[in-house]
């Protein structure tokens, strides 16, 4: 609701300028009194002054209610556009007459120059005295903390009190919240302090307002004030003038053009300062390869030819051995003197120089030092070939370019780009030679993991060989030539006791682990895993399935974000970071830690160390976008620069080392593929091809010196780097997450890519296919000779390559015989997996039969243990982690069930196959919603909860209530029914915004930090039974118990379609609940009815695939998909359970109640509700009727629910439309 009032108006109406007249002048005469008054102010260069009527006090905590009055929109309309139009040209004119905009622009310069230099207060200093930019920023800031005479004090630098209406209101918004807060505090004197030196200015204009206003002083609680009564506390009174504010200072024509700062490329002033440096050097009459630059104060000059030499660059303080990628390129492509073309010099940065022999006093501050002219000469790759006579030179780290290598596939001698003068390129013959067939883009292999992967990388010289780290701490390594899973460990700490007691601690407190990088090291015998907590683990491979454990070394405090393998000084180090804003590099032999590197100021992301010639560096970026890079010295970063998107970004080069790229995710989901110029700092092009808002952090990788390769919108997309269009997209028949991880391997013949089903698909192209089966025809050949235990060769790919083989049918038809492996977690020899994939090519031949399971053997079944005798399970979930279940009974109970995590269950997810502790805090309190004033069987459960499990949101009929889920502490309630809140759903890009159904058929959009209700929706004519957002197309879908779907923008609320449900011959329609549920690729929709199981296309909300019951048959209970959407659970009045291929609704499996249902339950028990595990897609949990919770997984043995029916039209994924009205069902399967 909007409450900004302007405070020269009264709440009954405008009034006279003082208040005090007898009558008040007709609309039109004032408005034309009102322009001529400050036309004629203007004209005489007057300020805009005005005597204003009294403000009402509003309890908003800083502003007042928006005035209804279309005189006060006119009014302030027209003059703020003579304000503007002519403040503007006066504004214009002073500028002539008191400084040149070649001299404003040197502010900004400076301004630019003192923020990367982090001289924060002066750069605010300098901000006010020449007021030309206003940090919006640091304003913001200093309100929020309250620090009211330095907001005073920077406003002070563009505008004063009395030099207009928005100035004036500004001011007195900002001192009436300090007095309030006075007042607050209960601190009479300060108050009185304020009233009369901050607020008596403003008596003048209106006497009675500051009589007002000094009344509150008499009261105990100036919330006793009718139009101060809502006001809250501190913080939030300041967030809510802070908008106020903000909309006056952009509409205050004395702030025009003073809100933004121009566009500068990165260091403009250092690159200028280059610039004139170059210039100089070229005019000098002796001009030395090896410039000594030693002061800015005079202009520079090389010494005569029999004079001293200038330092070498062994020992010179401030000349580097090498030149700056970042450095400006030299003056002949630019100014008079034409220099000869001379052999193209490698612009590395010039603080890259070799740690020197003497102290680097102009180093040692740790930031971009002006300390490093280049040395061109040095650097040459063939030093023989003469250098030109007059090498450029450089200032300072002006435009350095941070990269990040890709750690394998990557020669460690590299060549870098410099874009001096146009010359040949040995690559251009290779990248003319490649094509779209180059790419790997068929389908080879499909391996099922078990759990979804996180990390992957090929081994550096067997590249069929393939590391893989999940997200729930599990290491596996594959063999993608034989589709053999060569060795699958779970996440433990080799030695608890050696470990830090932070990390134990946290251990206790939450044991789930994830891989957050794995990666071999450049000659593949160790390799080195980064977990989410603490600490890396470092393995030796000796080939095949042996790996033995190496180092574990506690890193760091909070999440090791990053892993990587260097060689400083000759010796092979790791280089780590973390989320205790570190950098640290350790000795791989010990363990040793060699370095720590200081000075991100947030979490750091992602490490990149590389080297070029003997110069060994580090570069290192941060989730607050910035990237930093490192010697292995100690004394600071040299360079400071923001990495587009501006928060998490990886960089890579070309395989060559030639070309340098950058992927960046932004907090709001725009991705950024950028190809960078090093020698300018400067992006030099920007990749097309991404959505606004991407699903996830996007991953990416280079090959062949060509192409670039990312996971994104459920594809993977490819680039030729010399385009920026998008060259194609592939989808990799299908199944892949919204965000996929990608990762080539050396030669750029395979592709590895991770699937929503927890999997990988291995691409390949023609040379792949040649490679793969090379291999898996050895393998073959050795199976037959080795009779029990076969110990896999091997092979090196380049002569595996070699080999002519004769074309012949890819697997890409071939089903994925690693499936019951993935699942069961074991690992199995060739000799194991070769037998079953004859096994499944005989069983398509046979006639497809539908899996029922009537005895308990047939799965794995687990009934919670509940010592609290509930009733009626009526809502289930898991938690978004997997570790536990939570459940809310017909009681308003909440139950929470916590698997414990030990060498039974290491990973410490939910399993039927170990039992879970039913948890209460040591308090013993219980989670229970607030019931008052309701009848217990009649009002309707709903539950949500947070993305990061920390809080659930909960409703018995009663208030909504907010819960601790650590503590079961209740943190708040709010509104009381009626009407009573029926569905409850968080907004997926804000907590503090949830959709609450009611049960008077409208949905309230609540934003829960402001305790205010933000809108209504109307739609539906019964009470509401789901809601479901989808953040890819940015709408709400609401159910109700009128079977009807309605459709909701989230940008402006409104309705944008809606449909009733088609009601199956045969079945009584009743009023029953309609659940909605998104798809994963939040497209397609799920709509569960007691008569149907549906799914929808969201944008025309039209039926694809309907399936119902047949006439006589229990009616469905609940149904939901699984985590990877490719299955749907779905439950029914009579206990049974069957379980649906999402894609065409055909029946693959029946789960009959004596499956999962001892003997001793009554008839009459059957699910209330159905959950489907977070990561697991084949583990649910069933809600009964008599309050008991049962977990249910297939065998282990088998790995999966049933076998996937046959396709319809031999496809299984073309979705048709529902059957006629006449039809139970659109598929001739078996019914229930």
């Amino acid at each position: 609701m909007e409450r900004f009032s302007p405070w020269w108006l009264a709440s009954q109406g405008w009034r006279s300028c003082g208040g005090n007249r007898p009558h008040r002048r007709p609309a039109h005469v004032a408005r034309r009194h009102q322009r001529r008054r400050y036309h004629s102010r203007l004209e005489n260069g007057e300020a805009a002054k005005s005597r204003a009527p009294r403000e009402p006090l509003r309890g908003d905590g800083g502003g007042g209610g928006r005035s209804s009055s279309r005189w006060a929109e006119i009014e302030n309309r027209e003059v703020a556009e003579a304000m503007a139009g002519r403040a503007g040209l006066l504004d214009g004119a002073a500028g002539l007459l008191t400084m040149s905009s070649l001299s404003r622009e040197l502010v900004f310069l400076i301004l630019q120059f003192l923020d990367e230099e982090k001289f924060k207060e002066t750069v605010h200093k300098l901000e006010q005295e020449s007021g030309f930019y206003f940090n919006m920023k640091y304003f913001e800031d200093e309100v929020h903390n309250g620090n009211w005479d330095n907001v005073e004090r920077y406003l002070s630098g563009f505008t004063k009190v009395d030099d207009n209406r928005y100035s004036m209101k500004i001011f007195f918004e900002i001192r009436k919240q300090k007095y309030l807060e006075a007042l607050d505090k209960h601190d009479r004197a300060k108050a009185v302090e304020i009233l009369v030196k901050d607020l008596k200015v403003f008596a003048s204009f209106n006497e009675e307002l500051f009589k007002e206003i000094t009344q509150l002083l008499t009261l105990e609680n100036f919330r006793e004030n009718e139009q101060l009564s809502k006001y809250g506390d501190t913080k939030s009174a300041r967030t809510i003038m802070l908008v106020e504010l903000k909309k006056l200072i952009e509409a205050n024509p004395l702030f025009r053009d003073k809100l933004q700062l121009p566009n500068l490329k990165s260091s403009r002033l250092r690159t200028l300062i280059n610039q004139s440096l170059n210039w100089q050097h070229q005019l000098c009459k002796n001009p030395r390869p090896n410039p000594d630059i030693k002061t800015l104060f005079v202009d520079h000059s090389c010494g005569q030819p029999n004079g001293a030499l200038a330092p070498s660059p062994a020992n010179s303080p401030l000349l580097g051995s090498i030149p700056k990628a970042g450095g400006f390129p030299p003056l002949g492509a630019h100014g008079p003197f034409q220099p000869a073309p001379a052999p193209v010099p490698t612009p590395l940065a010039g603080w890259m120089s070799n740690p020197p022999a003497v102290t680097h006093p102009a180093v040692s501050g740790g930031a971009i030092g002006l300390n490093t002219p280049t040395n061109p000469v040095a650097i040459l790759k063939h030093p023989r070939t003469p250098p030109t006579a007059n090498p450029s030179f450089e200032y300072g780290d002006s435009d350095h370019v941070p990269k990040r290598t890709r750690p394998l596939g990557i020669s460690d001698e590299v060549n870098l780009p410099v874009n001096i003068l146009p010359v040949s390129n040995p690559q251009n013959h290779n990248q003319a030679m490649c094509t779209l067939e180059d790419l790997p883009k068929t389908v080879a292999r499909t391996l099922s993991q078990g759990s979804n992967p996180m990390s992957m990388d090929f081994h550096p010289i067997q590249q069929t060989i393939l590391l893989v780290g999940t997200n729930v701490g599990d290491i596996a390594l594959w063999d993608v030539g034989s589709r053999e899973r060569l060795i699958l460990k779970n996440f433990k700490v080799w030695e608890i006791g050696s470990c830090s007691m932070s990390l134990q601690a946290s251990l206790v407190k939450d044991p789930a682990v994830s891989v957050n990088r794995i990666i071999w090291s450049p000659d593949g015998s160790l390799f080195g895993v980064a977990y989410s907590r603490h600490i890396v683990q470092i393995f030796s491979y000796h080939g095949a399935d042996d790996i033995r454990q190496h180092l574990e070394i506690d890193a760091h405090t909070g999440s090791v974000n990053d892993i990587a393998f260097a060689h400083p000084n000759k010796q092979l180090s790791i280089i780590t970071c973390g989320d205790d804003k570190t950098i640290k590099v350790w000795d791989a032999t010990s363990g040793t830690k060699q370095h720590t590197f200081e000075g991100h100021e947030s979490p750091v992301y992602s490490v990149c160390p590389h080297h070029k010639e003997n110069i060994q560096f580090i570069f290192s970026t941060a989730l607050d976008g910035k990237i930093k890079a490192w010697l292995y010295d100690n004394l600071g970063s040299r360079v400071d620069y923001d990495a587009p998107g501006h928060w998490r970004t990886t960089m890579a080069y070309s395989t060559d080392g030639s070309r340098l790229f950058s992927c960046g995710t932004s907090k709001e989901g725009e991705t950024f593929i950028v190809e960078w110029n090093e020698s300018e700092g400067a992006v030099k092009r920007t990749y097309q091809g991404f959505r606004k808002r991407s699903l996830g952090v996007v991953q990416f990788d280079t090959t062949r010196n060509r192409f670039l390769a990312a996971g994104d919108e459920f594809l993977i997309k490819f680039w030729d780097m010399d385009n920026t269009s998008l060259l194609t997209t592939i989808d990799a028949d299908g199944g892949l997450p919204a965000s996929p991880r990608i990762r080539f391997n050396k030669e750029g013949t395979l592709l590895a890519v991770s699937t929503h089903d927890n999997g990988i698909k291995i691409l390949a192209n023609s040379d792949g296919f040649r490679l793969l089966r090379t291999l898996e025809n050895r393998s073959f050949d050795i199976s037959r000779t080795v009779s029990e235990t076969v110990t896999k060769p091997i092979i090196s790919p380049l002569s595996a390559a070699a080999v002519a083989t004769t074309s012949g049918i890819t697997d890409r038809t071939a089903p994925p015989p690693m499936a019951i492996a993935g699942m069961s977690g074991d690992c199995r020899n060739l000799v194991d997996v070769k037998p079953k994939i004859a096994d499944e090519l005989m069983d398509k031949s046979k006639i497809w039969m539908l899996s029922e399971l009537n005895e308990p053997t047939q799965c794995r079944s687990l009934r919670l243990v509940d010592n609290l005798r509930t009733s009626k399970i009526s809502r289930l979930i898991y938690t978004n982690s997997g570790f536990a279940i939570l459940a809310l009974a017909s009681n308003a109970i909440h139950l929470l069930w916590k698997w414990p995590r030990n060498e039974r269950n290491s990973s410490g997810k939910a399993t039927a196959s170990v039992a879970p502790q039913l948890w209460q805090p040591p308090s013993g309190i219980l989670m229970t919603n607030d019931i008052t004033d309701t009848n217990p069987e009649e009002p309707v459960h709903c539950f949500a909860l947070s993305k990061n499990d920390s809080y659930v949101m909960s409703a018995s009929g009663g208030k909504i209530s907010l819960f601790n889920m650590m503590t079961f502490k209740t943190m708040t309630t709010f509104m009381p029914p009626p009407p009573a809140a029926t569905f409850l759903a968080f907004h997926p890009q804000d907590n503090n915004i949830i959709a609450i159904g009611m049960d008077d058929s409208t949905i309230q959009t609540y934003n829960v930090r402001v305790d205010e209700v933000k809108s209504k929706l109307r739609g539906h004519s019964k009470r509401i039974t789901g809601l479901a957002f989808s953040n890819v197309l940015n709408v709400l879908v609401s159910s109700g118990a009128d079977a009807q779907l309605c459709v909701w923008g989230t940008d402006g609320w409104e309705k944008l379609r809606s449909r009733f449900l088609q009601i199956p011959s045969g079945h009584t329609p009743t009023i029953s609940d309609t659940r909605v549920q998104f798809h994963q690729d939040q497209k397609h929709l799920l709509v569960v009815h007691e008569t149907q199981i549906a799914i929808f296309e969201t944008t025309k909300l039209e039926c694809m695939k309907q399936w119902a019951p047949c006439e006589g048959s229990a009616p469905i209970s609940h149904a939901t998909l699984s985590c990877d959407s490719q299955l749907i659970y779905a439950s029914f009045l009579d206990a049974t359970v069957c379980i649906f291929n999402a894609m065409n609704l055909r029946l693959r499996c029946r789960i009959l109640p004596a499956a999962y249902l001892p003997p001793s339950v009554s008839t009459t028990v059957y699910p209330v509700v159905i959950a489907a595990h977070p990561s697991e897609p084949n583990q649910f949990a069933l809600g009964l009727t008599d309050g008991g919770v049962h977990v249910l997984e297939p065998l282990e043995s088998e790995g999966k629910w049933g076998v996937s029916p046959p396709a319809e039209n031999g496809s299984a994924s073309n979705m048709s439309p529902p059957p006629p009205a006449g039809a139970a069902s659109s598929s001739d399967q078996p019914q229930r």
